[in-house]
């Protein structure tokens, strides 16, 4: 087991935001939350070798309450995280839970977040409602975001069309990783990417079915004229600006396809916990680990020292 990792997709479920999805009729896409608390948070890093967690609020984020309401529970889950870093300051960092109802209150919130609070970064949603980031809509965020040099942690949602499929299986299963590629694919075509290449994009689940699609992404503009003319060396440079995070990808399936696109140094640790249980989390250490799969200096970066490149201050 590698000790010391920092994780960089976990997750806060505070019992004041898990009443409240309820009461509005909502759930996660495993159906209820799981068991959190800040207690088990700690003995499950301790017993995997995670010595930090930045963590965030997972879906529905602050979609399901109306517009007036949305931003004050923003700062309400906000609050709630800078105290817990206030009680274990070298344990848990966290990325700021953003109100996307108009770009007025989600700048003023993201101004809260880094400046007020000292979080390491913004989460954001791949989509909100029927746009994906990279939508012009986005752009005064984005270009607040720019400024500021942000990390911003990109975590899939259940876009309304998947809602409408004749499918049995959880969101998260394959909508998930569907919602995450969309919204890379809308960054790097719409010209998102080199507006705002200040911005720090950390992409969940090793890009989502991103690394099976670069090549096809590759060579769209020498099939489709409609698209703006791009070699296939740039969109490459494009796909290897991201960060990735490998929660729920591992292993030497998943990793193998996304070291062919990603930086080496661009490739971080992330776990999902508590949406991915203990046991899944123990796979997940077990396949990174395991012996022969990657190089040591290798396993350390991902497990540590990239991190350590966006958030210094760890060090």
């Amino acid at each position: 087991m590698t000790s010391g990792m920092i994780d960089v997709h976990f997750h806060l479920i505070p019992r004041f935001y898990r009443d409240a999805v309820y009461e509005a009729g909502r759930g996660p896409a495993i159906g209820r939350y799981p068991d959190w608390s800040p207690q088990l948070a700690l003995e499950l890093m301790d017993r995997h070798g995670i010595a930090l967690a930045i963590a965030s609020i997972a879906q529905p984020g602050v979609a399901f309450l109306p517009d007036g309401k949305a931003a004050d529970f923003a700062r309400r889950c906000n609050d709630d995280a800078a105290e817990l870093i206030a009680r274990h300051p070298q344990r848990f960092g966290c990325f700021g839970l953003i109100p996307m109802h108009d770009m007025d209150a989600a700048i003023a919130e993201a101004r809260y977040c880094l400046d007020t609070l000292r979080f390491d970064g913004i989460s954001l949603f791949a989509s909100y409602g029927e746009k994906f980031l990279g939508d012009a809509a986005f752009d005064p965020l984005m270009d607040y975001l720019n400024a500021r040099k942000a990390v911003v942690h990109i975590h899939p949602g259940l876009h309304p069309s998947s809602r409408t499929l004749d499918l049995p299986w959880p969101g998260f299963m394959i909508e998930y990783p569907f919602d995450t590629t969309r919204a890379a694919v809308n960054l790097l075509f719409s010209g998102a990417l080199e507006r705002f290449a200040n911005i720090c994009f950390i992409l969940s689940h090793a890009g989502g079915t991103l690394p099976y699609l670069a090549w096809r992404l590759s060579v769209a503009p020498m099939i489709d004229k409609r698209l703006v003319p791009r070699s296939r060396a740039e969109i490459f440079a494009g796909l290897k600006s991201f960060w990735y995070d490998n929660a729920l990808a591992s292993g030497v399936e998943s990793m193998g396809a996304l070291s062919r696109i990603a930086v080496k140094d661009r490739i971080l640790f992330g776990s999902d916990w508590p949406f991915c249980n203990e046991s899944v989390v123990a796979e997940e250490v077990k396949d990174f680990t395991v012996p022969g799969f990657l190089a040591d200096d290798t396993r350390t970066m991902i497990a540590r020292d990239n991190a350590l490149k966006l958030f210094p201050r760890y060090a």
